[in-house]
């Protein structure tokens, strides 16, 4: 980093190559950020000013969702405002500049949570969306079979539609004029709502079981991709009247150029699977040149969408992946990482695995220290939830991810670097002697007591 600083006093290093040297080094210097906890209880936090046991490891039992939680998403206009899902239909606000401190973290508690009410949601929450244009509102799905938009200030429900299927998950363009939400759900067809005129505009027929997953893409606002349980991955042109562009083969390396190389006039495939198994994620890079997708075969593979070929990136035995749910790999930002790098994060059950996106190459495992199974309110024993990563979510203006776990809790990872985690073990080794010291003394005073009470009295006569 002085290098680089130093270089461009210099003007040898130019502003783009520093800003990337930066996010590099950040980047690559994730880790877990066990002080950071999200606490949806309603109980107070505990704030310790003494080194007394008496409330010692009342902070272990913190989660978020007491159920699990499914979902996360971040706006996209701050990078402020953090949504969580819950697996008991519960949606929360959490303000990620707003944390209430104690002596060894900063707890982070809702700012608003979605009242029951007869328009709210009641099973789980599968996905979350802010609106693309405007963080004022967002829209979620749930296994009750709707789909509904909320205002964020106020976490309360303003419009919903039952499509009379479990919705997996939904997509709205990041750029389109059109307001279609794209959604996948338990029939064999994506369904298209208009928010416009509150009505199902039409459904794209092609998959032959469930639709897990679906993702407009970043570059064209009529073009769509969905994954489903028959292990297809189709992509669609809405305003073709039969809509499928064609399928994507993983055994095509090669793909269908037409005249031009990007596919002119070139015969659409009908045939052909991605997965050997379910798909349940599909995603676009920011350029919209490449498309991800993972599957029950437990593999990830990455699409060039241009001619609809398997780039054949492997990504090794490690990869995990057999809940039906919607899994979605996480691809960071373009401009964010070593010039020629596309990084993405792979939430891999209690792992998130970091890999270059082109070659497959494991660049890190990020692991959380040892997380302790957060407790129900008023009961004896523990919650005995697995704790699998079910989401994340990226920060945007910041490089900084969070992820949502099935037993509750909702994790941060930041960068750490070396010289920072020195300085942090070494505060917190003056913490703890200081505590150490104050209960030595405490421990000193009751020896004193016992022993004037205990020890045998001697008279003289």
């Amino acid at each position: 980093m002085t290098s680089n600083l130093f270089g461009r006093a210099l003007g040898t290093v130019s502003p783009q190559a520093l800003q990337r040297a930066e996010t590099s080094r950040l980047l690559y210097s994730l880790q877990a950020a066990p002080g950071i906890r999200f606490d949806g209880s309603d109980r107070p936090v505990w704030h310790s000013t003494s080194g007394d046991g008496d409330k010692e490891g009342q902070e272990e039992g913190i989660w978020a969702h007491r159920a699990g939680v499914n979902c996360l998403t971040i706006d996209e206009f701050e990078g402020r405002y953090m949504l969580s899902g819950g697996a008991e239909s519960s949606i929360l606000l959490w303000d990620l500049e707003s944390a209430e401190n104690t002596l060894k973290s900063s707890i982070y508690k809702p700012t608003v949570k979605a009242s029951k009410s007869a328009s709210s949601h009641k099973f789980g929450i599968t996905h979350l969306s802010f609106y693309p244009f405007d963080s004022l509102a967002f829209l979620s799905t749930s296994y009750d079979h709707t789909l509904k938009i909320y205002a964020t200030e106020t976490l309360s429900p303003s419009a919903s539609f039952d499509l009379n299927s479990v919705v997996y998950s939904h997509a709205l363009s990041p750029i389109a004029d059109h307001l279609l939400v794209a959604c996948a759900t338990q029939h064999p067809a994506v369904r298209l709502v208009d928010l416009r005129s509150g009505a199902s505009a039409h459904s794209l027929a092609g998959h032959q079981g469930a639709v897990l997953s679906v993702a407009w893409s970043p570059q064209d606002e009529y073009i769509l991709a969905s994954g489903g349980s028959d292990g297809t991955v189709r992509l669609w042109d809405i305003r073709r009247s039969a809509g499928s562009l064609g399928v994507l083969d993983l055994e095509d390396s090669v793909g269908i150029g037409g005249e031009d190389g990007l596919g002119k006039h070139a015969r659409a495939r009908s045939q052909g699977k991605a997965h050997v198994g379910a798909c349940n994620g599909v995603v676009w890079t920011d350029d919209g040149k490449h498309l991800v997708t993972a599957g029950h075969d437990e593999r990830v593979r990455v699409w060039d969408v241009g001619v609809g070929a398997n780039a054949l990136a492997h990504f090794g035995p490690i990869i995990k992946n057999t809940h039906l749910s919607t899994l979605l790999p996480l691809v960071v930002p373009s401009n964010v990482g070593r010039p020629g790098d596309q990084v993405m994060l792979y939430p891999n059950e209690k792992e998130i695995l970091m890999f270059d996106l082109f070659e497959g190459t494991l660049f890190k495992r990020l692991k959380a220290p040892g997380v302790a199974v957060a407790q129900a309110s008023g009961s004896a024993g523990q919650r005995n939830i697995r704790n699998r990563v079910t989401s994340l979510a990226w920060r945007a203006g910041n490089i900084e991810i969070y992820s949502a776990h099935s037993n509750g809790v909702i994790r941060a990872w930041k960068p750490r670097t070396k010289e920072e985690v020195d300085v942090e073990k070494d505060e917190m080794e003056q913490i703890d002697d200081g505590e150490d010291e104050s209960r030595k003394r405490k421990r000193q005073a009751l020896d004193d007591v016992f022993r004037d009470l205990t020890k045998q009295k001697i008279t003289f006569t």
